[in-house]
């Protein structure tokens, strides 16, 4: 599907990748010190497209901030604004076209995988490369992995490279996603090790996954504390790890890890399970007092 090379807004998913270089340093020789006092200093790419952030007056200068972006990187051959938050089963996001080619689909290379996706239909998320590597090298030989939110394969083809599991499997509710995880399985030379499954992860496990996996990945922190109970029924009877993410509202004074951790704790009524919590982290910024916060639990029956 192309995109129309009009300014219009489309949906698109929260794909998110903090640069090193600041924005505002790249806009000084364009823009005026007010102008720039406006501009968001970090944006995000993705294969080659950029995705920034405007507030109302540096939406005036949308056109320079588009150019200054693909003077200085080459391969970046298209350029979009956030329009809106994250919303929808597939994760989509809303956002406004700047300047560049007429396409979505892009390849994104990370830790020695190639990830091709249509930014317009799938949700991906490049800034969550230290976390997929951060769990990869915890996968042990021979383990046995399921994805509950696997996308278009991100998380399961990282730990299938830089580990020696058995199988991911690797779910998803979104149709598309799905196709570009077979060609991205594909062009990794994953095949037999990733294994995708269409269809809510609730469903897949109590209908194909029971009681198989030495470790759970819950990489969508919208659903996290909904579908536990479902990484838990996922796990071995004799246990495994979970890796949960969660979104928490947090003042400065609060632990927000130790809030999640909390909520977490609470969780599992009726299931016959202690929880270690091994490792908690807060993943990224979100907004005001709110973050994305990863835990690695160890679940004991």
């Amino acid at each position: 599907m192309l995109l129309n090379v009009s300014r219009r807004f489309y949906a698109l998913p929260g794909v998110e990748y903090a640069l090193k270089k600041n924005l505002r340093d790249i806009l000084s020789t364009v823009l005026s010190a007010e102008e720039i006092g406006h501009v968001y200093s970090s944006y995000d790419i993705v294969g080659n497209i950029a995705i920034v952030r405007l507030t109302e007056v540096s939406r005036k200068c949308s056109q320079q901030v588009a150019e200054a972006i693909m003077s200085v990187h080459r391969n970046v051959k298209i350029v979009l604004a956030q329009a809106g938050p994250v919303h929808g089963d597939f994760r989509v996001r809303r956002f406004e076209y700047l300047a560049g080619e007429n396409k979505t689909a892009t390849t994104h290379i990370e830790s020695g995988c190639s990830f091709s996706v249509d930014v317009l239909k799938c949700y991906f998320s490049p800034r969550l490369s230290h976390e997929r590597m951060r769990i990869a090298s915890q996968v042990k030989i021979a383990e046995i992995v399921v994805n509950m939110f696997a996308g278009v394969g991100c998380f399961s083809l990282v730990i299938a490279k830089h580990s020696c599991t058995s199988k991911v499997y690797s779910i998803d509710v979104n149709p598309v996603a799905i196709q570009f995880m077979q060609e991205n399985i594909r062009v990794n030379g994953a095949y037999g090790k990733v294994i995708p499954i269409l269809g809510n992860a609730k469903e897949a496990i109590e209908t194909k996954l029971r009681h198989v996996a030495d470790r759970v990945l819950m990489p969508l922190p919208e659903k996290a504390l909904e579908y536990l109970p479902y990484a838990l029924l996922a796990l071995k009877p004799a246990g495994g790890w979970v890796h949960y993410c969660d979104f928490e509202h947090a003042e400065k004074v609060e632990d927000v890890v130790w809030k999640v951790k909390r909520k977490v704790a609470g969780k599992p009524a009726g299931y016959p399970v202690a929880f270690e919590f091994a490792f908690g982290r807060v993943v990224r910024h979100t907004g005001p007092h709110w973050y994305q916060v990863a835990l690695d639990i160890a679940v004991k029956r």
